[in-house]
């Protein structure tokens, strides 16, 4: 590895263990300590919060988020960092700082600077608060089946999980652009790649200018490409290991196709530096062809595209055929947790667990997903109606500070779309459902790959990009593969994951 990724990784190290190494004994639990004073329990409770960004910022004084404080009883101060890369980094440095806001959203269970964090007394361990959970029905009850899993560490609970719907991600593609050159919608992950060059070299916009773009994506890390080619799949080597995704050959399969594609420039020549937002903007502006993301967005980017290129019409694919299987993912059903820094003090903490618990309940769920009855939507016949200002106020971004119940159709279900047209989305990605794979990743913990990988991680990423883009061969690219899986953390690492796969997945 290079010098000066091993000396920024170390840089990062050593300011992380001063500053969690100070952290202040009297915030352990049931003594008082902390850096700020507790509201008293009847007046709202101001809360500091970061969290994820995926549409335009919000305005805190609108109506949805003036009647979301109401019906909770809080004062929000987010800080909205884009989601994505953005947000890791951020995420990553306010860590590293020790410049903690009082409730961080962490959107990897097993991020090495959470886990890193948590082991240094970062946050607060909430076991004792939930205990039996018999003061939080709703956090009990009404959150993804299983999820409390995801967010503990040494057998403590550590985060509030944020439900999410499973079904949720699917490969998009332009319809209308299909229908005008009569192309059938691809089956197969070779056909997908055929479409694409079709699409991309007939100008579908119109505009005169070879400017269409195939596939949008920062990288070969793809979900539902990965899947079709059984990258998602428990892969394990010959002493028994179970490899990382990004280790396996499988998903090496995934960065050569992933090679032909940019070598038939089907890729924006700057893909790696593309952000969430930039991603999205490309889809929603007409100039690409497909991206994968929610279901859900079918409808709103659909409205984007329309108006820029009337008669735009964006659907999900049903899951591509591969060499290891079909392209259907599954969400691990939550987006991350909450965690609670240790400055917080302890009666403080007790208050913000109420919160969580609040908005767990079915009515902020709702209000979540739909808003304020007569403000964002009407009933009619039975069904909501939006409002002008509905479609303006309600995105996804709205449920980034709460802790949601657990919905099925969550991110197949628009509130702009009418019932009639939500249920034939369901019915048209139910298969993902019966047939999808859940990366285990999302939720396999091995400390000696917590340990081990960051030095690794930057290298890795760059010998994606490079051989995606072609500047070392295959040949070359596998060769460093093999050498990073024969090391013995890693292969330590393995075995690890191997246990705890069997541990976990034990009837």
């Amino acid at each position: 590895m290079k010098r000066s990724n091993l000396a920024a990784g170390a840089a990062l190290l050593l300011s992380f263990t001063l500053v969690w190494g100070c952290t202040d004994p009297g915030n352990e639990p049931g003594k008082d300590g902390g850096t700020g004073q507790t509201k008293t329990n009847d007046g709202p409770l101001e809360i500091e919060m970061m969290t994820v960004l995926t549409n335009e910022v919000p305005d805190m004084n609108n109506e949805f988020y003036t009647e979301l404080q109401k019906l909770t009883n809080t004062k929000l101060n987010i800080s909205w960092v884009p989601d994505g890369a953005d947000y890791d980094t951020k995420f990553d440095l306010m860590i590293a700082s020790g410049q903690l806001p009082e409730v961080i959203n962490a959107r990897d269970y097993i991020r090495p600077t959470l886990v890193n964090a948590i082991k240094q007394g970062a946050f607060w361990d909430l076991t004792s608060f939930l205990g039996d959970f018999s003061k939080y029905p709703n956090l009990r009850d009404k959150m993804t089946p299983g999820s409390w899993n995801y967010v503990k560490l040494d057998g403590k609970i550590w985060g509030v999980p944020r439900s999410r719907s499973m079904v949720d991600p699917g490969i998009k593609i332009r319809q209308d652009w299909l229908d005008k050159l009569k192309l059938p919608a691809p089956t197969t992950i070779d056909e997908y790649k055929e479409t694409l060059k079709k699409i991309v070299k007939s100008d579908p916009d119109g505009n005169g200018k070879d400017d269409t773009i195939g596939l949008i994506a920062t990288g070969p890390q793809v979900s539902s490409i990965m899947a079709a080619f059984g990258a998602l799949d428990p892969i394990y080597n010959s002493e028994g290991g179970m490899m990382r995704d990004i280790l396996t050959p499988q998903f090496t399969s995934v960065v050569e196709w992933f090679h032909g594609l940019y070598a038939d420039g089907l890729m924006p020549q700057e893909f790696s530096t593309l952000n969430d937002t930039q991603q999205k903007e490309l889809l929603r502006n007409g100039r690409a062809a497909s991206y994968q993301g929610s279901i859900y967005y079918d409808f709103v980017w659909t409205k984007d595209i329309q108006k820029v290129q009337p008669g735009g019409k964006l659907t999900t694919l049903q899951p591509l055929k591969g060499p290891g299987g079909v392209g259907a993912v599954l969400d691990i059903g939550t987006r991350g947790a909450f965690y609670i820094s240790k400055k917080v003090p302890k009666e403080k903490v007790e208050r913000i667990m109420q919160y969580f618990e609040r908005t767990a309940s079915d009515e902020i769920t709702n209000f979540g997903y739909y808003g304020k009855e007569g403000v964002h939507f009407k009933m009619d016949n039975g069904e909501r109606v939006m409002t002008e200002l509905g479609t303006k106020q309600i995105t996804v971004t709205n449920l980034s500070p709460l802790t949601p119940a657990y919905t099925k159709w969550g991110k197949v279900d628009y509130a702009g779309a009418s019932r009639a047209e939500n249920e034939a989305k369901e019915k048209e990605v139910a298969i993902y459902e019966k047939i999808g794979k859940i990366n285990p990743f999302t939720w396999l913990y091995s400390p000696t790959w917590i340990d081990t990988w960051p030095k690794y991680d930057a290298e890795m990423k760059s010998m994606m990009i490079k051989a995606v883009v072609g500047q070392i061969s295959m040949d070359d690219y596998k060769k460093y593969v093999d050498k990073l899986v024969n090391e013995p953390q890693i292969k330590k690492a393995f075995k690890e994951f191997a246990d705890d796969y069997k541990s976990k997945t034990a009837k």
